[in-house]
């Protein structure tokens, strides 16, 4: 199917082929029929693509301080790489389309529904079932493309809260600034309209708005006091997209004792005090289409708000536009500029430049499920080459941001033959699979495990994942690498080991452990391997802070931060001491009345059977300025210290100074470059598998410990 698709680091807008989207429980997958391009979402962000990196900073200062701390903690080329690798991402563009449903993993809605979504401009799109909503039979495709823009205007109207007669002004007559022209109308209201647009006057003007030509230097203060009748207004709504503070500035002007002003488009903010302080003005800014927006719980899972205490969510507010829609009293054909089918999408994106663009609808063939292309998961690439049978055939599971910047470089500069990449969507399969040239992109993983050219899979989904398509990889007769963590709860670790040994162990199955690789951590290794004596060792991850409602945090997604990272640290000192893990006591810091105290802040101390112990110190509310992640070795008298995998310090240890890398090294090539050797050659696996059962188990019990 094709899908368009932008590039954040040139701007370049395309048009791609991509395999259909996987259907998930909670999501309508849906053929689209018509699309609307957003003239102000997009031409922004094809405007940011185009920029340079200079001008791309100065847009988002606060990424610049972002930067710069990852560059004090990481270094400067791993950082410039990690913005590139963030530039690199490819865009989906589009938020507004109207379709048909294909395929349905939810209730309430049906195979041929019409429906409207905040789908991408694709052939088909997957969305989750609250951001979809029936079309009324009398609501053309065109006019519902329009419905999810117009739920913007309509969220800022609500935070205005206006009632029958009220003057209220719109500034900014875009496509949002004419649906909410409208709207007010229909809620009884007078209005005015400001633009420098003659042209988008004169259309608020028939919608029954008065008007301020900027473009006519016509004073829209002094219009305004006219237009309240001397009284000031009593709303303000904010469509305009533009750097300057005047909008705002204007609007408290204009604006009566205890006026409402609502900010929707994107305006300068550097407010005057005395604007707002003499008239107790209320400022807001609208969040999009309303309730429920970038509320995970809302939006990915589904759980709809009582609509006894929220009366507007996004899926309602959809809703009434499309009513408004079927009443006749939201009208958006006279805002249709231009249009276009999607094979000449690059060509609708080039007319954003034509000022008098407003609206620009994209249209698609009629839904032909004997299209094969159309509902393929999968999407060649590029011719395969004769594959050798000591060659290492690999496919990932997973084209995220560590598996597309570390592992698939490193599998392919480790000699592994790169073959199917996986993605959910689909859109970041084919870009990083033509960068890396994979064979195909797929979007069903069932591909993967019954290519019979295949005999090696890297898992790097989501952790919730990986021990179900470890399992089907081990079953299927494959090698595994896992990016940690292997599994999330002890029954999966039982079913998966059991697996393993009624294979005989002829797979090789590892999880990405790649700090015991790190050269400083194997010249320790070398180090303490000459001393017989326990060792003890403190461990400190200054990990960051992450928000507790982030994926990563929820045990049943993401497993909690100590099984999805702290494990790194278990394994690590498990490498180090050499010997078997025999217990551990695990605390976290102590609640406190009124705020939540996540797991990722807690003390970890192991002890093994040589009589060595250990304290794991993962701390997410330590600041930037200290190391990342620091070791600390005590033994032979002495004391061995790494920083952040870049500096080995020696205190008193016989025959070593210490040694200094010029760039950070976590291990993460070498770890690939084994384990392909280990399969290539017949070598045992560069972890052997009880060690990863092992860490993978006490791993999980901490975590249990620390949750009580």
């Amino acid at each position: 199917m094709k899908q368009i698709l932008q590039s954040l680091g040139d701007g370049e807008t395309s048009l791609e082929e991509v395999p259909c989207p996987q259907n998930k429980p909670g999501n309508l997958l849906i053929a689209s029929r018509k699309t609307l391009v957003s003239a102000g979402t997009e031409r922004m962000l094809v405007d940011f693509g185009k920029a340079n990196l200079i001008d791309k900073a100065r847009q988002q200062p606060e990424k610049v301080k972002m930067v710069l701390d990852k560059v004090r903690t990481d270094g400067l080329m791993p950082t410039l790489d990690a913005v590139r690798s963030k530039l690199d991402q490819p865009l989906p563009l589009g938020y507004c389309n109207a379709g048909v449903v294909l395929e349905t993993g939810t209730s309430g809605f049906e195979v041929g529904d019409r429906v409207v979504s905040n789908g991408s401009h694709a052939e088909v799109v997957r969305v989750p079932q609250n951001l979809c909503a029936k079309i009324p039979d009398n609501v053309d495709d065109e006019s519902a493309a329009f419905t999810v823009l117009a739920s913007i205007g309509l969220q800022g109207i609500r935070l205005v809260q206006p009632t029958l007669g009220e003057c209220v002004v719109v500034t900014g007559l875009g496509l949002i600034g004419l649906v909410t022209v409208q709207l007010l109308k229909a809620h009884g209201c007078r209005v005015l309209g400001i633009d420098f647009d003659s042209g988008r006057c004169a259309m608020a003007r028939e919608f029954g708005a008065e008007t301020v030509d900027l473009s006519k230097d016509e004073d829209p203060v002094e219009v305004a006091a006219g237009f309240s009748r001397g009284r000031g207004v009593d709303a303000v709504i904010i469509t305009a997209a533009t750097k300057s503070n005047e909008p705002v500035h204007q609007a408290a002007q204009m604006s009566r004792k205890r006026g409402r002003i609502v900010l929707v488009g994107v305006v300068g903010l550097e407010l005057s005090r005395a604007d707002f302080y003499e008239k107790e003005l209320s400022f807001q800014v609208s969040c999009s289409y309303g309730p429920g927006r970038y509320d995970p719980e809302y939006e990915d899972k589904g759980k709809d708000y009582p609509i006894g205490f929220v009366r507007w969510t996004e899926q309602r507010n959809f809703e009434a536009v499309l009513d408004m829609m079927s009443s006749g009293a939201l009208n958006v054909k006279p805002l249709i500029t231009h249009r276009f089918e999607i094979e000449n999408a690059v060509e609708a994106y080039q007319a954003l430049s034509d000022p008098a663009a407003l609206g620009i609808v994209l249209s698609y063939p009629a839904p032909d499920l004997s299209r094969t292309e159309l509902l393929s998961r999968k999407v060649k690439l590029n011719t395969p080459a004769a594959y050798q049978p000591t060659d290492v055939v690999c496919s990932f599971l997973g084209a995220g941001n560590y598996a597309s910047r570390v592992l698939i470089p490193a599998f392919k500069e480790g000699g592994a033959k790169l073959h199917s990449l996986a993605s959910s969507g689909g859109v970041s399969g084919v870009h990083h699979g033509k960068k890396h040239d994979f064979v195909h992109a797929v979007t069903d993983e069932a591909e993967v495990y019954q290519d019979s050219a295949v005999n090696t899979v890297v898992i790097a989904t989501q952790h919730n994942l990986h021990a179900k398509q470890a399992l089907a990889a081990l079953r299927a007769g494959k090698h595994v690498f896992v990016e940690k963590p292997l599994v999330l709860t002890l029954d999966e670790l039982d079913e998966l080991e059991a697996a393993y040994q009624e294979s005989g162990g002829k797979q090789h199955v590892m999880v990405g452990f790649n700090r015991r690789f790190a050269p400083l951590v194997q010249q320790m290794k070398t180090l303490l391997s000459a001393s017989k004596q326990p060792k003890s060792f403190i461990m400190t991850m200054n990990a960051g802070e992450i928000p507790a409602d982030h994926w990563t945090q929820d045990p049943a997604v993401g497993g909690g931060r100590i099984v999805g990272e702290a494990c790194h640290y278990i394994d690590l000192m498990r490498f180090l001491v050499g010997s078997k893990i025999t217990g551990f006591t695990a605390t976290k810091m102590g609640d406190v009345p009124g705020i939540e105290i996540t797991e990722d802040k807690a003390s970890i101390t192991l002890t093994f059977a040589d009589g060595s112990f250990g304290t794991i110190l993962y701390l997410a509310n330590g600041g930037k300025a200290f190391p990342k992640e620091r070791i600390e070795v005590f033994a032979n008298d002495a004391v061995l210290q790494l920083d952040n995998f870049k500096a080995l310090r020696s205190y008193g240890w016989p025959g070593f100074k210490g040694k200094k890398l010029m760039s950070q090294d976590k291990g993460q090539q070498a770890c690939a470059t084994l384990f392909i050797q280990a399969i290539q050659q017949g070598k045992p696996t560069p972890i052997p598998a009880d060690e990863v059962f092992e860490v993978s188990r006490v791993s999980v019990q901490v975590a249990q410990s620390l949750r009580g």
